[in-house]
């Protein structure tokens, strides 16, 4: 585990049930059913948190309600709340929810991250880098925190 936690005592919440659809969304497909909070929020809840074993759905990091849905202009707004105002890993966590959702999207779908307004101290400078794209890249290109957005996303541990 990371030795001098940024958060120590997170409250950890349980994970809700999953609502099963009957008619799952393809989200690669041009045919699809209308796309909503719901579709994308079973994509992203259960991103690891980059300092602690517990999901984003279970630090109450994210919830449904806080995803937007526009499918007309194929825009796709994600508020996320970290765990403390003082938060170091608020950019990974953006991080994570922007790649794992890159790979789940058309490239013609804008994906737009930001911390909920007063949730962090440092508010415009986090959402100033979760969404400029050579950033973006060039934070991917970063062995060790490619590495760690790897586990975020990728971790059997939940």
């Amino acid at each position: 585990m990371t030795l001098g936690l940024i958060n120590a005592n997170p409250i950890v919440r349980e994970k809700k049930e999953r609502i099963t659809r009957p008619d799952h969304v393809h989200l690669h497909s041009n045919d699809h059913e209308a796309l909503d909070p719901l579709d994308i929020y079973d994509i992203v809840r259960d991103i690891r948190d980059p300092e602690h074993p517990y999901s984003l759905e279970q630090l109450s990091v994210l919830s449904e309600d806080s995803i937007t849905v526009d499918e007309k202009l194929a825009r796709i707004l994600i508020t996320f709340t970290p765990t403390i105002q003082h938060c170091s890993m608020a950019t990974v966590i953006g991080l994570c929810l922007r790649i794992k959702l890159k790979d789940c999207f058309p490239p013609h779908f804008k994906v737009d991250i930001k911390v909920a307004p007063g949730s962090h101290a440092d508010e415009e400078a986090v959402n100033k880098q979760l969404n400029d794209k050579e950033r973006i890249v060039a934070a991917m290109e970063n062995p060790n925190l490619r590495q760690l957005v790897d586990e975020c996303l990728y971790s059997s541990e939940l």
